[in-house]
């Protein structure tokens, strides 16, 4: 199939946000469809940004919309979450992320966020919908808990993975995917973009996590800011970030795509 009907695919990224709000309403959908981005998937982070997320996937085609309580906000949950994100997941072509494990963050109860993680992990599972995780310096721990309740044939997506790369062989037998992100592209990442390059063809996807996880000026199909005049990444970066990848894995860019596509269709459209 040629690269100008196959596109470009984001797995991962955030336009609910309201740092794009502004870039929305003035044509960024519309610019994404003429730039042959096919399908996003939105990932909402809290109950108070899975309506708007919903919207967005009513509004526009290429949005997929995914839900989940990230663990930066799981001491914020309220009482009801749980009955609020299974109805969410009543609606069509869902997926369930962004979920998952951080001892990062200032102030996590790494309990509270287990328990969060295990009810959306297996609610997603029992309902065979793919899966979007986040893990920041929990690596061991989420292989763990991985070990014990992931479904190889289901599988997951670690998005913008920054574990080990003595990991990714573990992981992927336990049918992780692995999204790569623009701001790997930065010099001080080296070692993440040598963890990629053994990431293996059929389990790589590639994301922007617009707004964040800004990349080079390279990578910058447009420069967006803030409104504390901060540079944010854009969803339009997406085809240089596929750019980056060929030119890292030393393929060509048409053949990246074909097999990011059907990487993108069995994962996210089973």
């Amino acid at each position: 199939m040629p690269v100008t009907t196959i596109g470009f695919f984001d797995a991962h990224c955030h336009l609910q946000d309201e740092r794009l709000a502004g870039w929305l309403e003035a044509g960024g959908v519309e610019a994404m469809a003429l730039a042959r981005i096919r399908k996003c998937v939105v990932n909402g982070t809290h109950p108070g940004d899975w309506n708007r997320v919903a919207e967005l996937a009513n509004q526009f085609e290429l949005v997929k919309p995914s839900f989940g309580l990230h663990p930066w906000y799981v001491n914020e949950r309220p009482e009801d979450w749980k009955t609020r994100f299974e109805a969410y997941l009543d609606q069509p072509d869902v997926a369930v992320g962004e979920i998952g494990l951080d001892r990062w963050v200032e102030g996590h109860d790494i309990e509270a966020q287990i328990e969060a993680f295990r009810f959306q992990f297996r609610l997603a599972q029992s309902r065979q919908l793919p899966i979007s995780i986040h893990c920041l310096r929990a690596w061991g721990m989420l292989y763990d808990f991985l070990k014990k309740e992931s479904s190889t044939e289901q599988g997951f997506l670690l998005h913008s993975y920054g574990g080990p790369v003595e990991m990714v062989e573990a992981f992927a037998a336990l049918g992780a995917r692995f999204s790569f992100s623009g701001s790997f592209a930065i010099d001080a990442k080296s070692k993440k973009r040598e963890t990629f390059e053994r990431v293996p063809l059929d389990r790589l996807l590639i994301e922007t996590d617009a707004p964040d996880m800004v990349g080079p000026e390279g990578l910058l199909a447009e420069t967006l800011r803030d409104k504390d005049g901060r540079v944010i990444n854009s969803p339009l970066n997406l085809p240089r970030i596929y750019k980056y990848v060929a030119g890292m894995r030393a393929m060509r860019l048409e053949t990246l795509t074909q097999i990011v596509a059907e990487n993108f269709e069995s994962f996210f459209n089973r």
